[in-house]
């Protein structure tokens, strides 16, 4: 059976040319980049050399980068990092909508003594520049608001955002691990000061990361040991992932342009044709501010799980919200703060794609969703009853988990 992958969003595959750049650097020129033989020195050339790619495609300078093991490590490096920097600041800013990544570790810093503020989003999941403005104060220590959503590709204007936190003297952190590869970034003409990202989202290999630190941002380290990364995340290095990581980001460089028009081409026909076929359904996330390569539709009065695993049967792969939350039968954190109502939330299935993608993938999957919707709800209570408006005031949270 071939497998149509839609869930690029989640993970992605290796480049084949990540892979072959890695392959030398298991068993062949597997020495420690911080040994002083020349048999280490080379693999310490080849680390400067992806630190460098990397740099090149945030537009940032290479001492600025940080090499860590994943998406989840930089963002609590930022964060943490920042309030041992700054102990006499205990607020936190960050929003509803946030990887859980971020929110978790927020919501674990509140029983720690921290005071954290969640901005809010409107019905797009665009979060409101004005709100950040009055709760960003000098107690601030830093604002954490991802660059774009990994649920509905919303993009948040984080440049904006940025300027506003710099100005009342709090850090900018953003988790940009959806936007790395798929939007261009110039990090030296912004004001961010720390950005994450995840390698296993661009065709890198998973477990491994990096975090952008500008050059005087107050932050100290998350892992304390050796003098690895310039003293500021202690560990040997993950030489063949880092160097496939940097291999990763020359690529994304290359293939910049074609996210932008050929990969969002395939997305809005696949997201046209299912809003079109299929009766009672909606795009969850802004129409426009989005990222070209993300569609979360709601299936009203269908549970998403179901529909995810008979899409599963026909070798199509999807996903109901952010593999960290997938095991979850509640609605996504996303939707819920959205305002997106139950009968919708529960049947929401995100398709997000890749560069690998093709079209043929896209009208398989085109002939293939609207069957799987009509047979789930010929079983469905809910969609018998769906213009009864008693439904609207039901809460959804429990029964439809059961259909």
């Amino acid at each position: 059976m071939k497998i149509v992958y839609l869930d690029n969003n989640a993970t992605t595959r290796v480049d084949p040319e990540v892979f072959e750049e890695m392959r030398p650097y298991f068993c062949e020129l597997y020495g420690n980049p911080s040994s002083m033989h020349t048999f280490g020195g080379q693999v310490a050339r080849k680390l400067d050399e992806a630190r460098g790619r990397l740099a090149a495609l945030l537009g940032a300078d290479e001492t600025e980068i940080v090499f860590t093991s994943c998406g989840t490590e930089s963002d609590s490096t930022a964060i943490r990092g920042t309030l041992e920097a700054y102990p006499e600041k205990r607020h936190i800013v960050t929003s509803r909508v946030e990887h859980p990544a971020v929110l978790s570790l927020c919501r674990h810093l509140v029983k720690q003594g921290y005071e954290v503020t969640e901005l809010g989003v409107d019905r797009q999941g665009m979060i409101d520049l004005d709100e950040l403005r009055e709760v960003v104060t000098d107690r601030t220590a830093i604002v954490s608001l991802m660059w774009a959503n990994n649920e509905t590709g919303t993009i948040f204007p984080i440049e904006e955002a940025a300027r506003i936190v710099k100005e009342r003297g709090a850090v900018l952190h953003t988790d940009a691990v959806q936007v790395v590869g798929k939007l261009p970034i110039n990090l030296a003409d912004s004001a961010i000061d720390m950005l994450a990202l995840s390698g296993h989202k661009l065709h890198a290999p998973k477990g491994i990361g990096a975090l952008f630190v500008r050059r005087g941002t107050r932050v100290r380290p998350f892992l304390l040991g050796g003098h690895q990364e310039r003293g500021r995340r202690a560990g040997t290095e993950n030489t063949p992932s880092i160097i496939g990581l940097g291999k990763a980001a020359e690529l994304a460089a290359e293939h910049m342009e074609e996210e932008q028009t050929r990969v969002q081409r395939l997305r809005d026909r696949l997201e046209r044709a299912l809003l079109e076929t299929v009766p009672r359904t909606r795009l969850n996330g802004h129409p426009t501010e989005r990222l070209p390569n993300t569609a979360n539709i709601s299936f009203e009065f269908v549970e998403g799980e179901a529909i995810l695993l008979m899409l599963s049967d026909l070798g199509i792969c999807a996903s109901s919200g952010s593999a960290c939350t997938s095991g979850s039968l509640q609605p996504s954190h996303v939707l819920r703060a959205m305002g997106v109502p139950f009968t919708a939330a529960h049947g929401s299935i995100r398709f997000s794609l890749s560069r690998f993608n093709t079209a043929e993938e896209i009208d398989f999957t085109i002939a293939k969703v609207p069957a799987v919707i009509e047979r789930l709800r010929e079983i469905s209570p809910f969609w018998k009853r769906r213009d009864d408006p008693a439904l609207a005031t039901v809460d959804y949270s429990v029964g439809l988990d059961n259909t």
